[in-house]
């Protein structure tokens, strides 16, 4: 049993943590989440000031140490004296926006139940998953609040959601509800959240909870390059093996808010959900409204505990599919081999070079279609463009086939551009504010997906590609962001709603066709990692990670997304050299070593290649199938901070702990420094490891306590990394 609930007390168990949450006065306050404790009499646990002042209402006259303001109250309303950041703000019919929720009742439901529309977790079979349903009433108003809390017990997760019931008898508008708030009962803690923009996602930034409102979000359409929809909350002296760690990850794409608030009262607030800003939703009598879900996780071990937590969740119950646990194809993208540029023939070439390399699928990138020798057209006229694949996909098809590699095609589903035969046809299907001009990025328009006509179109246009059978993988992409947010097909005083119901839109469209063809791989993008969320993630396996294959940036890039996601969601590639985006010139074996993750390939023309460097292409992809299970599948250790050193490194190590691979890479060249070595974790320190590239031979309580000498910076030079491949013995 993982729910207690008795007198107004409620206690939600993990294996390692708490939640509790107590009535009083007929409202529901969070008073603990931390170590776990065992299930008992908690009602000591509400504490309250003996006085407010007359600037933080009492709600009761005559008791001076009652005010919402000053209290952790679970899901805030507003207008009642709770001057935070509220939870919920709805408009009511007579115009008014109080919201004052009380207790009403409680449910304890077995299993996880689905969210209607929306991506969100599940459970299988076996699973110690039970879902507290507590529902929340304004009594003026009628206006109910269910809130949610499912718990995966065995993975240390609770996931949030809210559903909003309107019996008011009229029709109100929720101008803000968010997904989860969270209060704690003081300001002793630091916030680690993200920043980047294209090319340069995902690094990491950290300071002290001060008073006021820190928030990261997005008002962009999508979940975006610039923050990702995550927030941690952690103790002071938290590193990535000790101290309290909090957790908030929400599952959706769209724009969205997090924001952290130190009171007046020193109180922290966190709060995360759709963001408010241009959002508002009309609901009338008898309807519901339901949030995006947000996974909760505490870890009293550090962050790469957290983690390690959020890892399994998102890839056992998250991620889906034929794919969820198994390593992915060696593909190699022709994108950075010939951009727009090829025919049929040169895309035989390098699928036919490559599968004597070990590469397993050719992805046809950008320019297969209509009339798109660039960016300016034809995106929405998915159909074969015959001047360079004059047999259609069916020829390439074939040709790639005897060379023993698969096809996978690039697709831009949710746009189009102003020059193709979609638009002449539907100039009212983009985007757009009617008399406004409208905004292009990337010459192109999106796709108003909030209509269900564009919808069917979206999936007729891929799913008429996969019918032939021909097509292994899909990189669906998505590289511009919503301006002139708004759909013709709504009446003005929904217009508000236009950014949630593009994505319920959209994700109407991935669930129909990961339905309907579930063996093949579906991989997320967005100019590389503008759209890296669970909500994607819940329909793809995997994300392109960064338009960035530079090995030394993608070491920030890489170290920031596996925070939350798991090897198995993050895409590496080894490219050329130069790099094309930062022409840094780094060793085959330094792109390698970064690039081979969970999903692992080539970004590159192998047909321009050297033998040698030939040969070094066929290794990693030896390698990759060799290990590819174990990376999708292990436990991941971040063991130096690229934010903090001239250095990073990490290592992998198997479910059984038989199998580890460590890697180190310097990124900046040293005039006599301190000799390295690298300490690893996770392996079994009663063990003995071999260590397959020098076969010499170390055992576990070694190498987890002096560690293992790094090369010194003569020996292997800037941008030079080391990889080290240990097997029980």
């Amino acid at each position: 049993m993982s729910v207690k609930a008795i007198d107004g007390q409620f206690q939600i168990n993990t294996r390692n943590s708490s939640y509790i949450m107590l009535v009083e006065r007929g409202y529901l306050f969070h008073v603990y989440w931390g170590k776990k404790i065992s299930f008992g009499d908690n009602s000591y646990m509400n504490r309250e000031y003996d006085w407010y002042s007359s600037f933080s209402p009492n709600l009761e006259d005559g008791d001076c140490g009652f005010s919402l303001e000053g209290r952790p109250l679970e899901y805030s309303g507003w207008g009642r004296g709770d001057f935070k950041n509220p939870s919920i703000e709805i408009i009511n019919p007579d115009g008014s926006n109080i919201v004052d929720l009380k207790y009403d009742s409680y449910e304890i439901i077995p299993g996880k139940p689905e969210l209607s529309g929306l991506p969100s977790s599940y459970c299988e079979a076996g699973d110690n998953a039970e879902t507290l349903k507590i529902t929340l009433k304004d009594e003026v108003s009628n206006i109910f609040v269910h809130l949610y809390y499912a718990v995966f017990e065995d993975f240390d997760v609770i996931t949030r959601w809210t559903v909003v019931e309107n019996r008011s008898g009229g029709t109100v508008e929720i101008a803000r509800v968010m997904s989860a708030t969270v209060d704690f009962d003081n300001m002793r803690y630091d916030v680690i959240s993200n920043f980047g923009s294209w090319s340069r996602e995902r690094h990491l930034e950290r300071g002290p909870v001060r008073h006021g409102i820190f928030e990261t979000g997005s008002r962009r359409g999508a979940s975006s390059h610039t923050h990702n929809p995550f927030i941690l909350l952690c103790s002071h002296d938290a590193c990535e093996t000790s101290g309290d760690v909090y957790g908030l990850t929400l599952v959706y794409s769209g724009s969205y808010k997090s924001i952290v608030e130190g009171t007046r009262y020193h109180f922290t607030r966190l709060n995360i959900g759709i963001n408010p800003d241009g959002f508002g939703w009309r609901l009338s009598q008898g309807e519901t409204f339901t949030s995006p879900e947000v996974l909760l996780s505490y870890s009293s071990e550090g962050i790469n505990k957290l983690s390690s937590q959020y890892h399994k969740m998102i890839r056992k119950r998250l991620c889906r599919g034929k794919y969820r646990d198994i390593r992915r194809p060696v593909i190699i993208n022709s994108w950075e081999a010939c951009y727009f540029s090829f025919d049929e023939n040169k895309l035989a070439e390098i699928g036919d070079c490559a599968a004597k390399l070990g590469v397993e699928l050719l992805v046809v990138d950008d320019g297969w279609f209509g009339r798109r020798d660039g960016d300016t057209s034809s995106l929405g006229d998915w159909k074969v463009d015959r001047n360079k694949l004059p047999n259609g996909i069916e020829g390439l098809y074939k040709r790639l086939e005897k060379s023993g590699c698969k096809l996978g095609m690039w697709f831009e589903p949710e746009m189009i551009s102003p020059e193709s035969e979609l638009y002449d046809k539907h100039p009212d299907w983009c985007v757009h504010v009617e008399g406004r001009p409208r905004s292009l990025a990337r010459t192109q328009l999106v796709l108003d997906l909030s209509r269900k006509d564009v919808c069917d179109f979206v999936y007729d246009s891929v799913a008429n590609i996969l019918k032939t059978g021909m097509v292994s993988y899909i990189k669906w992409d998505y590289n511009r962001n919503i301006c002139e947010a708004s759909s013709s097909a709504l009446p003005a005083e929904n217009a508000k709603e236009f950014l949630h119901r593009y994505y319920l839109g959209l994700y109407s469209v991935l669930d129909r066709l990961t339905k309907d063809f579930p063996d093949v791989l579906f991989e997320n993008c967005s100019g590389g990692g503008g759209r890296f969320d669970c909500g994607m993630l819940a329909y793809m396996p995997q994300t392109w990670t960064s338009d960035d294959s530079d090995a030394v940036e993608r070491l920030k890039i890489q170290y920031g997304t596996s925070i939350i996601y798991p090897l198995s969601t993050i895409v590496g590639h080894v490219s050329a050299c130069p790099n094309h985006q930062t022409k840094h010139v780094t060793s085959f074996e330094s792109r390698l070593n970064v690039a081979l993750t969970g999903s692992f390939g080539y970004e590159l023309d192998p047909t321009r290649l050297t033998e040698e460097e030939k040969e070094k292409v066929r290794y990693g992809a030896e390698l990759y199938k060799k290990y590819g299970d174990m990376l999708v599948n292990g436990e991941y250790y971040r063991l130096r901070s690229p934010f903090e050193e001239n250095c990073s490194a990490w290592c992998t190590v198997s479910e059984r702990r038989d199998i580890a691979i460590a890697v180190y890479m310097r990124i900046r060249m040293e005039i006599e420094p301190n000799p390295e070595r690298l300490i690893l974790r996770g392996l079994d320190e009663t063990a003995e490891y071999k260590e397959i590239n020098s076969g010499k031979i170390y055992s576990g309580s070694q190498l987890m306590g002096f560690g293992i000498p790094v090369p010194g910076p003569a020996a292997m030079g800037e941008y030079a990394s080391k990889m080290w491949i240990f097997e029980k013995i």
